[in-house]
């Protein structure tokens, strides 16, 4: 709540700064508030770690926007990405994925989880986006034009990190486990989007769209460990594991 609240009271700081000015000619900067539902999973480059589920996540940010001429600007802005990740199922007949997570200290080499568990990740990230953005329909005198932006890179800072142990009954299930220490704390993704926005007065403008973001970085910080059947060994979990997002974006602008 707390973090909900910060980025609010920026949006309120914003909005009430340009409350006073005339109508927004269309050049210079703008600021809103995006309130966005997203549906994020993971992928996994091992073959052995399969994609078993998505989450339901949520953003909450506040963008400004700079325009260089009537339909082009360059955009970032800051806020918060909340329960991303999703569930991926180990194909390995042994697996050590969160050695240093407090409740599982006790899975260790020599008793390991089993083949087939389901391991559910739930993050938050504050996010910086950068990015550019193109606008449509914006010369006429109809309230809509459209919108796209592309290219769109957001840098996420790890703020916490959950997981679960699904699947392999109660000997090893565990809910709320802590993995901050096994999960990257510094996110690269990148990505693009695109939809319509309303003028509904003369300093508000609704924005509807639809995104696509795919993280750069491994989300994993590659301390695990992994039984190789082939070499009747074991050996680290290097794989890259990222998560992506499909966010539907509700905004409003001044």
């Amino acid at each position: 709540m707390k973090k909900i609240a910060f980025v609010l009271s920026i949006f309120c700081f914003l909005g009430g700064q340009l409350a006073g000015q005339s109508r927004w000619d269309g050049t210079g900067l703008r600021f809103g508030l995006n309130a966005s539902p997203t549906f994020s999973w993971m992928q996994s480059e091992d073959k052995l770690i399969e994609r078993a589920g998505t989450n339901l996540s949520f953003k909450l940010a506040v963008q400004g926007e700079n325009y260089f001429t009537p339909n082009y600007a360059i955009f970032s802005g800051i806020g918060f990405l909340f329960n991303a990740g999703g569930t991926v199922q180990y194909g390995y007949t042994k697996s050590v994925p969160w050695p240093r997570s407090p409740l599982t200290v006790l899975i260790n080499d020599t008793m390991p989880l089993p083949e087939n568990v389901k391991l559910h990740y739930r993050t938050t990230y504050v996010e910086v986006p950068l990015g550019f953005r193109m606008r449509g329909g914006s010369g006429t005198d109809s309230p809509m034009s459209y919108f796209v932006e592309a290219p769109v890179f957001t840098l996420g800072f790890l703020t916490s990190a959950l997981g679960d142990i699904r699947g392999v009954g109660a000997a090893f299930n565990r809910e709320d486990e802590v993995i901050r220490d096994d999960v990257n704390g510094f996110s690269l993704s990148w990505g693009l989007g695109g939809g319509i926005e309303y003028e509904v007065a003369t300093h508000a403008t609704l924005v509807f769209g639809l995104y696509y973001q795919n993280q750069f970085t491994d989300l994993t910080s590659d301390k695990g460990r992994v039984f190789d059947s082939v070499r009747s060994s074991w050996r680290d979990e290097d794989a890259k594991t990222s998560i992506r997002a499909v966010t539907a974006r509700v905004g409003l602008y001044f």
